[in-house]
């Protein structure tokens, strides 16, 4: 199963800099909070949130312009919007970044031996 999500991930052409899965729980309070706003559709606390996110670095999978949305993770003590993001997909696929697009990692619900 593993190797068919690799598969899928390099699908795309790009080299793509995933430093794993992250499960919902594994993610810092503000992420989690960032996650429940998109479920229930906002309110979103930043002008920017829902705004499409390019895929500029080529980082995530390759997919026509408008496929992703980014919101924001408030980073305590931070003055502006800080570097780290949820990136959403139209198929649902979500992923973490916390160093301002050079990393992403998929969240999951739980790990698969979990289930």
């Amino acid at each position: 199963m593993r190797a068919l999500a690799l598969a899928f991930l390099f699908a795309g052409g790009a080299a793509l800099a995933f430093s794993g899965d992250v499960r919902i729980d594994q993610l810092p309070p503000e992420a989690r909070q960032t996650l429940g706003l998109i479920e229930a559709g906002g309110p979103f606390p930043h002008a920017r949130d829902g705004v499409v996110f390019n895929n500029r670095e080529a980082q995530l999978p390759k997919q026509a312009r408008g496929y992703y949305r980014e919101y924001t993770v408030k980073t305590p003590g931070a003055r502006d919007r800080g570097a780290r993001r949820i990136i959403v997909g139209r198929g649902g696929e979500r992923y973490y970044t916390q160093d301002h697009y050079r990393t992403f990692r998929r969240i999951i619900e739980r790990a698969s031996h979990d289930e």
